[in-house]
Order: structure tokens, then C-alpha cells, then sequence
């Protein structure tokens, strides 16, 4: 019960922050032209992609909530992974168009209207501030890459603000530039990580904050136990951990004694996330078809 609020109130801020973002989207294009500012129409063409990514988060953050079926058995969290990557990927797209335009205006800097700009930063640092706070506290992958698309446009939105404030008092437009191209290599470098992450889910990778060979050796460490073999976690989304183990005991045991050393070894793993387990007990005479044998 726990988990459904929890999904349904991230849910429910992502749904917040994508209305949010496509206002302020239209705001933009209407201030962009007003302005002829053409560092705020490509803000305007990266918040529509920003936009673009909030509604696919929202849409798969929901459908992740869904229970296993026939077509999907461990049920429909990774499509939480899946928004994530996309995000990362139009994240990553959308600084490399703003890098694309940076470094040509940097060689041959244009004029803007700097008090029309300072107004439309400061919504545009409001607008987005709100969407930032309404993800505050989210800790699954897509809600991250979510936040950070929203922090970048925070950030790009203070850029533009200190430079048309700047441009305001002096005649220096090859600020706006600079700073764009310094906002989208720190994007750049943070966005690494959730993509990688991302990859590494979907590639079934042994997550991140478990330790494979202490794992091993906790569940051997058991009495009953002789060793453990085919042992393999994977994540769904960054938080729901699956794992499958196949237990070699020393002695063929009643079925009761059975049911007591697979509680063993959830005891064992308690403390580490796994929310679906598989518990193969073997004899020791016993031959394994699972192991690969090439």
C-alpha cells in the first residue's frame, strides 16, 4: 500500500511538473519573439523537447504502476527505466542543439532586447522552480533524469537572467553564449551517470549497491549450506531488486527442513532491496541443468 502512494504521488508531480513546463513552453515562444531574443527561442525549442520528455515520463511512470500479466510476469516497472533512458537521450540531444548555437554566436554576437529578457527569466526561474520542488525527494531513475532535466532549465534560466542583467548595463551579448555553452557541459557530465544506470538495468547488470561475492558467501555461511551457485540479481527499475539462487545443501532434507533453510536465506538478504526472490535447494549428488556447460 506503501508503494502505490508512493508511485502515485511521483506520479501525480510529474503529471504537475509537465503541465508546468508546457505553459511556460508557451510563454517562451510568445516572449522569444517579442523580444527577438534568439537564446530565449532556443530555450522556448528546448523546453518543448523538455516537454516532450515530462509527458513520456509521466506516461511510463504510469504505467510502471501497473501488475504483472501474461504478456509482462515480473510486471511493468522497467517502463519506468525505459522513460528514463529516453529522457537522457532527448536531454543529451537538447544540449548538443544549444551547443551547436552557442559556439556560432559566441564568433558573431547579436543584440537582444535585455530588459524583455531579464522579465522572462525571472518566470522562467519560477516556473521551473515549482517543478523542481514538486520532484524534490523522488528517488527513482526516471524521476531523477526528470529533475535534472528541470534543474538544467533552472539553471539556464539563471544564466540567462545574470546575463541580460549584465547586457542591461553593458554591451556584452557574447556573455549569453559563454554561459549557455558552460550550463550544457555540466548537463552533459551529470546526464552520464543516469544513462549509464539506465543501460545498465536493461543490460540485467547486478546493481550498483549490492556486493555479488558477499552476497555469496552470506548465504554459505549458513549451516545447512555447502555453496551456492547460479546466483543472479538484477533490477527493474533501480529499486526492485530480483534474484535467483540455486542452494547446494550437505544432506537430503525433509521438506519442512526445506521450507526453514530457504527462510534462512531471506533472512540472509533481507536488508538489501530483493522484492523477488527464486530459491533453488539442490543435494550435493544433484546435477545442475542450469549451469552453462560450454
Amino acid at each position: 500500500m506503501a508503494h502505490n502512494h508512493n508511485h502515485n504521488h511521483l506520479t501525480g508531480n510529474i503529471r504537475a511538473a509537465f503541465f508546468i513546463n508546457v505553459v511556460f513552453t508557451i510563454i517562451e515562444f510568445v516572449g522569444g519573439i517579442f523580444t527577438n531574443s534568439l537564446a530565449i527561442m532556443s530555450d522556448a525549442l528546448h523546453d518543448l523537447g523538455d516537454s516532450l520528455a515530462l509527458g513520456l515520463a509521466w506516461y511510463f511512470e504510469r504505467l510502471s504502476g501497473k501488475n504483472q500479466d501474461k504478456t509482462f510476469t515480473y510486471g511493468y516497472r522497467r517502463f519506468s527505466t525505459l522513460g528514463a533512458l529516453i529522457n537522457a537521450i532527448i536531454l543529451v540531444s537538447g544540449s548538443m542543439i544549444i551547443l551547436w548555437e552557442a559556439v556560432p554566436r559566441m564568433l558573431n554576437p547579436e543584440s537582444v532586447n535585455a530588459k524583455g529578457m531579464i522579465i522572462i527569466a525571472i518566470l522562467g526561474v519560477i516556473f521551473n522552480g515549482i517543478a523542481v520542488l514538486r520532484l524534490k525527494g523522488s528517488h527513482s531513475l526516471n524521476s531523477r533524469v526528470v529533475t535534472l532535466h528541470l534543474v538544467e532549465d533552472v539553471l539556464g534560466w539563471v544564466a540567462v537572467l545574470i546575463g541580460s542583467i549584465i547586457m542591461f548595463f553593458w554591451d556584452l551579448p557574447v556573455i549569453d553564449p559563454i554561459l549557455s555553452i558552460l550550463i550544457s557541459a555540466y548537463i552533459l557530465f551529470n546526464v552520464y551517470k543516469n544513462l549509464r544506470d539506465s543501460l545498465r538495468i536493461f543490460l540485467q547488470a547486478t546493481p550498483t549497491d549490492m556486493d555479488w561475492s558477499e552476497l555469496s558467501k552470506r548465504i554459505e555461511s549458513i549451516d545447512e549450506v555447502c555453496r551456492v551457485h547460479d546466483l543472479q540479481v538484477w533490477s527493474m527499475d533501480g529499486e526492485y531488486h530480483v534474484m535467483s539462487v540455486h542452494v547446494v545443501v550437505d544432506k537430503d532434507y525433509k521438506l519442512e527442513e526445506v521450507h526453514q533453510i530457504k527462510q534462512k536465506v531471506r533472512d540472509k538478504i533481507e536488508n538489501d532491496h530483493i522484492r523477488h526472490l527464486t530459491i533453488e535447494v539442490e543435494n550435493s549428488d544433484e546435477e545442475c541443468y542450469n549451469i552453462d556447460k560450454h
